[in-house]
């Protein structure tokens, strides 16, 4: 949830979404629709239906036992190399090495500050001459505040990163569009809407065919005769 979003946004979600499903089992267990209602405010509902997926995975083919190597982790819909570096050191206390947004922008500030187009890999050694391996998850915590501090200081520099892609606006997007036809579905009845009805919610936006056509092949909606429902 902290992917993409602010921390004061997640908490009550997180809190919501963890009483719902208290265990990979029940996340495994429960409809999309019921994990996207709970994720709705988030933004990147991917990641809602990358997680359920995630926890469909680890029930049939790791019996239910969370996996705890690299490989294994990636092996999971939506993890990726820095993800399970994250999980890794957060959840099972290794010393594995991640790069994320509050990461670059310490190393950045002490090391880089004259440097521009940096890669991971040169960050990466860097990583490694200072990573705690004795106490991995205290030293991220500490480099992951003390990123967020520097960045509400105004010294973040991530454009200094050759992998670094600005995030565009919200305001006036096609991913603007996506929240509020998945958000106008978590509301209706029995998650669902008839063509004309959303179509009427968004009459005149030109975005809302490449919003709506988007939902439908990442498999957060579908249709059924003439109504819209929130996933299956």
């Amino acid at each position: 949830m902290l992917q993409q979003t602010q921390v004061d946004r997640v908490v009550p979600k997180f809190e919501a979404f963890i009483a719902t499903f208290p265990s990979i089992s029940e996340l495994a267990e429960a409809p999309l629709s019921k994990v996207l209602e709970l994720w709705s405010g988030l933004g990147y509902n991917r990641r809602a239906k990358f997680l359920h997926e995630a926890a469909k995975k680890i029930t049939t083919e790791f019996n239910g036992v969370f996996p705890e190597t690299e490989k294994e982790l990636i092996s999971l819909p939506g993890v990726g190399v820095n993800t399970a570096g994250a999980i890794l050191a957060y959840s099972f206390n290794h010393p594995s090495i991640f790069i994320e947004t509050n990461v670059r922008t310490v190393y950045f500030y002490h090391f880089f500050q004259h440097d521009n187009d940096v890669t991971d890999t040169t960050l990466k050694e860097y990583i490694v001459a200072t990573l705690d391996a004795e106490h991995p998850r205290e030293w991220y915590w500490a480099i992951m505040d003390y990123g967020s501090h520097l960045k509400r200081s105004g010294v973040g520099a991530n454009n200094k990163s050759r992998h670094y892609k600005k995030q565009t606006p919200l305001k006036g997007s096609v991913r603007e569009v996506r929240g509020s036809i998945l958000k106008e579905l978590t509301r209706a009845e029995n998650h669902a809407l008839s063509i004309p009805q959303l179509e009427m919610l968004f009459l005149g936006d030109p975005r809302f065919v490449l919003a709506f056509d988007g939902l439908k092949k990442d498999g957060l909606v579908y249709i059924e005769k003439d109504t819209i429902y929130l996933a299956r």
